[in-house]
């Protein structure tokens, strides 16, 4: 495979503390060893390939998903859990600039979609997530975002029919939010939940449909054939008439060769707490059960979990390898520690990273990719994978059904992915984005 993070990022060693796989069972299944056929073969068991694979198995499809390691081993099972709104960076005001009104409250409307989707499917299949937030809150970390998220409120109702919630600086403590912020606002949509219990029911209802899921199966390279495609793999093959990469973050520039340089995987990187007592929560004055994140570019994430157990998460470092990753790891527990000084004494016995994707023009995509009839794609959610990853392998089951009339399916996700400057070595990039976003922060 060619990825341009090191093997470092690929391996066990950035996951191995991740508290996820404490409160999951794995589930074992066989990698492929002989040669196999199907009708649509997908790359990729995350939240996009097993969504993809159980609607086109409940379409009567023959489906067989090829997931590198094991499910939930990837940014599907180690995320932080945030199902909401989101999966593009473009504002209102760029999204009306390049594909107009009418295409930008579709995009709205998608991302409010996929929201519900995730509910129903875990509603329908009985998935247990261990569900709590109303919603999402956003915590303006300066006065001047404040500002912002005043102006948002007739934005949010336009976009998605929501009547969003202002919190005034003032009132954040009696809302369990007591800190360092200037106000906040709540949006009714979205919930969170655990990734790893979600993206395992997702495998087991699509097994359920009928589809098939190899694990330890990595795809090591693309053959066109006279009826379709075949996925070469260390021992076997799988034959298929079509082909759905869904590898986002984890994807190889040459698995289709279009892919290459058009997607930026970046880490981000998580530590979570042991339970925290009554006392310790009501020390720092903060029980809320909502998922929050501040106004910042470069955002942190975070949520008290149902077991009372607290996730911290933000943007992971720039390199790779054991002596970045703990310093990466390092720099999440102080900024943890500056946002809640009461629990500097408190242990953060789970820590790990995973890669996000971004695109060039801030903007997921799915669709059929240019010049490769039958291959298609569903990457770039940037951070917002649990809910757009999922709808987004709905839509790319529609696609490849010729159905794309079925569902909103709004052109900014129909855009194919530009290119990023510097190809391979697009990574060079990023430092200078990260300067940028980190001055716009103060």
């Amino acid at each position: 495979m060619k990825r341009i993070f090191d093997d470092f990022a690929y391996s066990d060693v950035p996951r191995a503390f991740c508290w996820w796989d404490e409160t999951c069972e794995d589930v074992g299944r066989p990698a492929l060893d002989r040669d196999e056929t199907c009708d649509v073969a997908i790359i990729g068991g995350g939240f996009t390939g097993l969504s993809a694979a159980l609607h086109l198995a409940q379409a009567g499809v023959k489906v067989t998903v090829l997931e590198n390691r094991y499910v939930g081993w990837g940014a599907s099972g180690r995320n932080g859990g945030f199902c909401c709104l989101g999966g593009g960076r473009l504002s209102d005001q760029a999204l009306d600039r390049k594909f107009g009104r009418d295409s930008r409250i579709a995009f709205r409307q998608a991302e409010l979609a996929a929201v519900k989707m995730v509910d129903t499917l875990t509603t329908e299949h009985d998935i247990e997530i261990d569900r709590h937030s109303e919603g999402e809150t956003e915590l303006a970390h300066r006065p001047k975002d404040m500002a912002d998220l005043r102006a948002r409120v007739p934005e949010i109702k336009e976009n998605y029919g929501l009547d969003a919630t202002l919190i005034e600086k003032r009132e954040l403590a009696a809302h369990g939010l007591r800190g360092d912020f200037h106000g906040a606002l709540t949006i009714p949509a979205g919930f969170a939940l655990n990734p790893r219990k979600y993206v395992t029911g997702l495998a087991g209802a699509a097994e359920k449909a009928g589809a098939v899921i190899f694990h330890n199966t990595a795809a090591e390279n693309i053959v066109k054939t006279s009826r379709g495609y075949q996925v070469q793999t260390k021992i076997g093959s799988l034959k298929a008439k079509q082909l759905l990469v869904a590898t986002n973050g984890y994807s190889s520039e040459g698995m289709p060769n279009w892919l290459a340089g058009r997607y930026m995987p970046a880490q981000s990187s998580v530590i979570v707490t042991r339970p925290l007592t009554e006392a310790e929560i009501e020390a720092a004055g903060w029980f809320s059960n909502q998922m929050v994140y501040d106004s910042r570019y470069l955002l942190h994430y975070f949520r008290l979990m149902p077991d009372r157990r607290m996730l911290f998460g933000m943007r992971g470092g720039l390199m790779t390898g054991p002596a970045a990753e703990a310093r990466a790891t390092a720099q999440v527990r102080r900024d943890f520690e500056q946002f809640f000084p009461a629990w500097r004494h408190v242990e953060t016995p789970y820590s790990w990273s995973g890669m996000v994707c971004l695109s060039r023009d801030h903007m997921p995509f799915v669709g059929g990719l240019p010049g490769n009839k039958g291959i298609f794609a569903s990457l770039c959610y940037h951070g917002n994978g649990v809910a757009m990853g999922t709808y987004c392998g709905a839509l790319a089951a529609n696609a490849i059904l010729g159905e794309t009339d079925t569902m909103p399916f709004p052109a900014a996700v129909r855009t194919p992915l530009s290119r990023f400057e510097l190809g391979r070595f697009r990574r060079a990039l990023l430092p200078f984005a990260y300067l940028w976003y980190g001055l716009a922060d103060r």
